[in-house]
């Protein structure tokens, strides 16, 4: 027999809004300033040397490698091996990763497709007496990856915590993984893979760490730390903890985050191809579930509330923007739409959304002190941080249901004049849309009211945009309107025995989900526009605590649940 704790939580699941080590303030609103706009074809990466310069290295696709400095984009290139390798589409140079030595010995690493579009790491040295140009003739090869396809080509280079050269690849290309290399522990492809590059004499001038996780694994090649990515295309270390942060590129419907703490990285398996983020995606073959590591957060494919090829960013550990501190940042190429994640009580993240950040970012980085950069393929160079937080605004703010609208009042500090009000509404909290313009409020005028006619919410949440004379953005605090005229749905009892839910509503159900605490999915139902009383066989799960989804016409509603064995 299972006891199941159901408490009531419409809309809002637990996983979403646990209290954070942000004190469960609101999540500050990004900035992205331009630093340069002209002089940088197809950027697809930045990056720092680490030797005190606090120089940025900003890699081109086509094969050239250019250096920001002092607030300037310097003339020439750092390097340009536009000769050596294939271009245009997924493929080009992808990444640079300096040697935590590089001060001293001028070794740099490069990753590439090459002429016949092999996956290349490749060692370059800088000019003796030269730091700002690299040496043509030192080019050496350490590593070729054979693909089958033009397209997934991974792409990221970053040295660890261990001074070990990490890099994720993708599953070689085409849809769907036809040839099965994610999980293919013979291939090198669809993973992440660790050397050591400290030989800088013999070829093939690597060797792989003796902790590498499957070195007694005939079935796995040595230099794989973890395996079962797709388009692993750009990832990170956190700078303060080394957490890995992967951001997995997805196929059909899903864009995934996967988060690890660095000693429970080595020898995990992402699950590509048998899961495309929480949802199967082709299981012959595969392991039951709980083999495989599933992400943090993912997002669907649209262009409202989540994109189509996710870029990953880094978790923000500068000084400049201490509102930003702590939060990872990652943006989707395609809608242009921004996610900032947090870590959450008990293990949860907590997950904000930001539409209107520039399109077709391809890569972040860091400069020398832990300030976020972002590249973008239209040839702009973005600094990344938060818009200045205005003085206290909003003195109440409110809303109340009306017959056939909702009103919205709110009265803001008299002393101050606002370039202009935007009301947004939601149906998470966490997704804004605009409901409409409230004008500008100077100091003779300090209370408002907004109408919002909306249909078909049971609960809606509402914030103010506040736009300033000088153009700087912040946002109220957001307030939750609970509507009472969504028809009665239970879920009962509050003891069930044989695995047994019953679910009783007077809406329209069309969809039951199961979901761990962490947010992921371990059971569905679909219903044929049911209305009524039903019994659902729960399957047997792990003892703890889940979220009970039930998605009806009229709305989603959530349900905290615990299940003791």
């Amino acid at each position: 027999m299972k006891k199941l704790l159901f408490v009531h939580s419409c809309l809002l699941s637990i996983f979403l809004f646990l209290i954070n080590s942000h004190g469960g303030a609101q999540a500050p609103v990004l900035n992205f300033s331009p630093l340069v706009s002209t002089g940088l074809t197809s950027p697809l990466d930045v990056v720092n040397a680490g030797d005190g310069t606090n120089r940025l290295f900003i890699v081109e696709q086509g094969g050239a490698v250019k250096i920001y400095s002092g607030g300037t984009l310097q003339p020439g290139n750092f390097l340009n091996i536009a000769d050596t390798i294939v271009a245009g589409g997924e493929r080009g140079l992808l990444s640079l990763a300096f040697h935590p030595g590089y001060s001293t010995n001028r070794y740099f690493f490069l990753y590439y497709n090459s002429e016949n579009g092999d996956v290349t790491i490749a060692r370059m040295q800088t000019k003796a007496g030269n730091s700002n140009e690299a040496d043509p003739l030192s080019l050496v090869v350490l590593l070729s990856i054979p693909k089958p396809f033009a397209n997934h080509n991974g792409g990221k280079l970053q040295f660890g915590p261990d001074g070990n050269l990490y890099f994720g690849t993708g599953d070689g290309g085409g849809g769907g993984d036809p040839n099965n290399n994610a999980q293919n522990g013979n291939s090198l492809l669809g993973k992440m893979i660790r050397i050591n590059v400290d030989n800088f004499s013999t070829p093939p001038y690597y060797t792989i760490p003796a902790d590498n996780p499957y070195l007694a694994n005939a079935g796995v090649r040595d230099e794989i730390f973890a395996i079962g990515l797709r388009n692993p295309f750009r990832w990170s270390f956190d700078r303060l903890n080394n957490d890995v942060w992967i951001a997995d590129v997805g196929q059909n419907v899903q864009e995934e985050v996967n988060q690890l703490s660095f000693a429970t990285a080595a020898g995990v398996n992402y699950g590509w191809r048998c899961y495309e983020g929480n949802s199967i995606y082709n299981t012959a073959g595969c392991l039951p579930a709980m083999n495989y590591t599933f992400p943090i957060f993912q997002y669907s494919h649209n262009n409202i509330t989540g994109g189509y090829s996710i870029t990953g960013g880094y978790v923000y550990r500068g000084s400049a923007f201490p509102a930003l501190y702590g939060y990872y940042v990652c943006a989707d190429y395609v809608s242009a739409n921004a996610w900032l994640i947090t870590a959450a009580g008990g293990g949860g993240f907590t997950t904000t959304m930001q539409a209107g950040v520039p399109g077709t970012i391809a890569g972040f980085g860091e400069d020398e002190n832990g300030e976020l950069y972002a590249v973008a393929l239209d040839g702009r160079l973005y600094r990344v941080g938060t818009s200045i937080v205005l003085p206290v605004l909003v003195q109440s703010f409110s809303a109340t249901e009306r017959q056939g609208f909702n009103e919205l009042k709110w009265s803001v500090n008299a002393d101050i004049t606002i370039a202009g009000i935007e009301v947004e509404y939601s149906e998470d909290g966490l997704h804004f849309k605009k409901a409409g313009d409230a004008g500008a409020i100077s100091s003779n005028y300090s209370a408002h009211t907004f109408i919002h006619r909306i249909n078909n919410f049971s609960t809606v949440f509402y914030r103010l945009k506040i736009t300033g004379l000088d153009g700087r953005i912040t946002y109220s605090s957001t307030i939750r309107l609970q509507k009472n005229n969504i028809k009665a749905t239970r879920v009962y009892p509050t003891v069930v025995s044989n695995n047994q839910l019953t679910i009783e509503t007077g809406n329209t159900l069309h969809q039951l989900n199961l979901f761990t605490i962490d947010g992921k999915k371990v059971f569905e139902n679909k219903f044929n526009n049911f209305t009524g009383t039903t019994n659902i066989l729960i399957p047997k799960v792990t003892s703890g605590f889940y979220i009970v989804q039930l998605i009806t016409t009229q709305a989603n509603l959530k349900y905290k649940v615990f299940i003791e064995q």
